[in-house]
């Protein structure tokens, strides 16, 4: 059942905002603060679903207080141990932390911008007040998506944050696309429980290359890359092109110093619903198990406030 408030169309309980500037249009919801599709002219520059279902993958999803997984959902903060719900239990993690399946509460909702915000409470494991918010905003140049986290509990708080998105080039089959990605390592992951296993190597001339564009026909990952490396804006760019060079283009600022690479693929039994294979580039801002490693870890004090921003366009 579908009806419409204030602009707003709830379908199923979860609201979905719809926000244009020129051709571009997109349609954020409320479960995750999720962008549920993008697309300029009628083309789409990210996979989609329907409203008011459960995107697959995860996608479009907001993943804080950290990204990706932590071992064991065993972490020690601050000389202090925590046991996080492991919501993983195949891999015995604790995955995408604790606000992607919670409906986020609508700050403003104009033609071309959305904000949202969540207070993040105490659940098993973490002890840690935040507030979040996630605003989308439609330009010339495309999306822009800025996310911050505030402190307000009194003890300072360990943090980290991605985002599962999901590009793509129009109608084109991923196996007829190019990729290329401004980073410069990798870090390697045991592949059972996809855990990280010894430090960042580079990518230079290895299978992990994509430095320059290169074919996806046939390639699969589930990879987190770093030594992002930005243009001289400040904003790393990574681009997914269809053979007339059309595509869609995925930047970040310096917050977020990783992207999570993953195909979608049925014959890893994770294929993209009426897609079959598809490609997420997800901006993070630390590691898979960062938590534990302390690699590119965020320590937010009491009242303290973190801001980051990234963004999708079309090529």
């Amino acid at each position: 059942m579908s009806e419409s408030v204030n602009g707003a169309v709830r379908s199923s309980g979860v609201r979905s905002l719809k926000i244009e500037h020129g051709d571009y249009r997109a349609e954020v919801v409320s479960r995750g603060a999720g962008l549920r599709l993008l697309e300029i002219g009628g083309r789409p520059l990210t996979e989609t679903s329907p409203a008011g279902e459960k995107p697959p993958l995860s996608a479009g999803l907001v993943l804080a207080p950290w990204p990706n997984r932590i071992r064991d959902g065993y972490f020690i903060f601050d000389g202090v141990e925590h046991q996080l719900a492991i919501t993983e239990p195949a891999r015995n993690n604790a995955i995408h932390g604790l606000v992607r399946r919670d409906d986020w509460e609508l700050e403003e909702h104009t033609p071309n911008r959305v904000r949202q915000s969540i207070r993040l409470g105490l659940h098993k494991g973490w002890p840690y007040p935040l507030r979040l918010t996630t605003t989308h905003e439609l330009g010339p140049a495309g999306l822009t998506v800025t996310h911050t986290a505030e402190n307000i509990g009194a003890m300072p708080a360990p943090f980290g944050m991605g985002v599962h998105t999901f590009v793509r080039a129009g109608d084109t089959p991923l196996d007829e696309c190019t990729l290329r990605l401004t980073a410069g390592t990798r870090l390697p992951l045991d592949q059972e429980r996809m855990l990280p296993v010894g430090n960042s190597e580079s990518v230079y001339g290895t299978e992990f290359d994509f430095t320059a564009p290169r074919s996806l026909d046939g390639v699969w990952l589930d990879t987190p890359f770093s030594s992002i490396v930005p243009d001289p804006d400040g904003r790393a760019r990574h681009e997914l092109r269809a053979p007339d060079g059309s595509g869609a283009v995925l930047w970040t600022d310096r917050q977020f110093g990783w992207i999570q690479v993953f195909t979608a693929d049925p014959e890893h039994g994770q294929g993209y619903p009426g897609r079959g294979r598809a490609l997420a580039i997800e901006p993070m801002t630390c590691p898979p198990d960062a938590f534990n490693t302390g690699i590119d870890q965020v320590v937010l004090r009491s009242g303290e406030t973190w801001t980051g921003t990234w963004g999708l366009g079309a090529l």
